[in-house]
């Protein structure tokens, strides 16, 4: 079946799932998003591969760290940027969404950045749109959530390149977290060979382990060893009813502390999506710790999400076709 994110020469043509894209497609964008990182340390931050086109943020659901680094990533490639905080009020479904997306084609927007409460929203709105427009989920309900995924395991290469060697493990709310399924899709595609995921049953999801993951109730044993830990936010908004006893008693069971992270090996590194729940999910100690990369992952995020649209936009995705002189920031 027709992958509908890939057009029919197999490229990248919208970004709404990790599930389902070839292994090329994925080190395609980690290896562009290498080549932006350096752009943040340019005197001028900006590459011109977006010069002409507008970028539409559609935030049907808020979102200030994902928002902020898809601006951020636009005005570097050069695009025209229109940020829309729709919120979610009742005007967030069906024909209504197309008929501000219809709006803002109609204002000549070639690329949709969307995030919305309920899963499906970016396939749905890639479907009614022109062929010539691109569409990147920015999280969609408890579905996916692409660029978080790609940019987690883009900081896992940088900080441990041999992925086929490596054991991650994903701990929390699995249930409710988009994030993690991202995530256990790339590093499984990416050949990560073992990819655990760590929570108490009421917090998994049915049948998670026909994702290929190994599955652990408890810290101790699903820490053993491991090369990556991911701590995942305990998702309350999107809880129904009491899924936990309480948050204290959730962070004595599976917050991460330095006693529990010695249990990983030494030069294990620590990442989370954000935002942190201090002392629930994460010690204040190991979030600030010399093992955790949280604030890179953020930093990652922004060469990231350059890569998928540069790729989209048809451009050679590489910065150094941008290395241009001080009229590009005009």
């Amino acid at each position: 079946m027709h992958n509908p994110q890939l057009d029919k020469d197999g490229r990248l043509k919208h970004l709404l799932s990790i599930e389902g894209l070839p292994k090329k497609i994925l080190n395609q964008i980690l290896d562009t998003a290498e080549s932006f990182v350096g752009v943040a340390e340019r005197e001028v931050k900006k590459v011109p591969l977006l010069r002409g086109k507008t970028v539409c943020n559609l935030f049907f659901e808020n979102s200030t760290r994902t928002r902020t680094t898809f601006e951020i990533a636009a005005k570097r490639l050069s695009a025209d940027v229109i940020s829309l905080n729709v919120g979610t009020s009742s005007q967030s479904k069906g024909e209504t969404i197309l008929d501000t997306v219809d709006n803002l084609i109609a204002m000549h927007a070639d690329m949709f950045v969307v995030r919305h409460s309920q899963s499906g929203a970016a396939h749905f709105i890639a479907k009614h749109v022109p062929d010539h427009i691109h569409v990147i989920n920015a999280g969609d309900g408890r579905h996916s959530h692409p660029t978080q995924g790609l940019l987690d395991v883009f900081t896992i290469r940088k900080y441990k390149p041999e992925l086929h060697n490596l054991k991650v493990a994903i701990v929390g709310d699995v249930l409710h977290s988009r994030v993690a399924r991202s995530e256990i899709h790339a590093l499984t595609t990416l050949g990560v060979p073992e990819v655990r995921v760590i929570a108490p049953k009421t917090l998994l999801p049915a049948h998670v382990e026909k994702l290929g993951v190994q599955v652990f109730l408890d810290m101790k044993s699903g820490l053993k060893d491991v090369d990556v830990v991911m701590m995942l936010r305990l998702q309350n908004e999107r809880m129904n009813g009491a899924l936990l006893p309480s948050a204290q008693e959730y962070f004595k069971t599976y917050g991460l502390t330095q006693d529990k992270l010695n249990l990983a090996k030494p030069d294990a590194i620590v990442l989370h999506p954000g935002p942190m729940n201090r002392g629930v999910e994460i010690d204040s100690s190991v979030a600030d710790g010399a093992q955790s990369v949280i604030l890179p992952q953020v930093t990652y995020g922004i060469a990231i999400r350059m890569a998928v649209m540069a790729i989209l936009a048809g451009g050679t995705g590489h910065a150094s076709h941008g290395q241009t002189n001080q009229d590009t920031a005009s």
